[in-house]
């Protein structure tokens, strides 16, 4: 059964504060929660969470040193890549979704010899 949030405000709060704590795997889940009902409702946000989403678990596999991380990872990331551009002035909750880029393109950089 799909867990839905519709607080997407909320989940990006939690979000941001999972890839802080280094909990990878725990921001992507809340991340896929308020997902689900943007994609359902063919929501304008929906592919920028999904980037998100993407984004946490690439870091899952670099934290777990998945066989193969690079490889993974990077197949992984370009779904955040993809969608990235998303996140402009104007969107819903654009200063939340502006602090989890920068959060997610301070994580490439620290992980710049497994992403590259």
């Amino acid at each position: 059964m799909l867990t839905m949030n519709e607080d997407l405000e909320g989940a990006i709060k939690t979000y941001l504060k999972l890839l802080d704590e280094k909990e990878y795997f725990e921001a992507h889940e809340v991340m896929e929660e308020a997902w689900h009902p943007l994609r359902l409702k063919k929501h304008p946000l929906a592919n920028l969470a999904k980037g998100y989403i993407n984004a946490a678990i690439t870091f899952e596999h670099i934290k777990r040193d998945r066989k193969n991380v690079k490889e993974k990872a990077k197949k992984v990331l370009a779904s955040y890549e993809r969608h990235k551009h998303l996140c402009v002035e104007g969107i819903e909750h654009y200063e939340l979704f502006n602090a989890a880029s920068q959060k997610i393109e301070i994580l490439k950089v620290k992980y710049c010899e497994i992403l590259t």
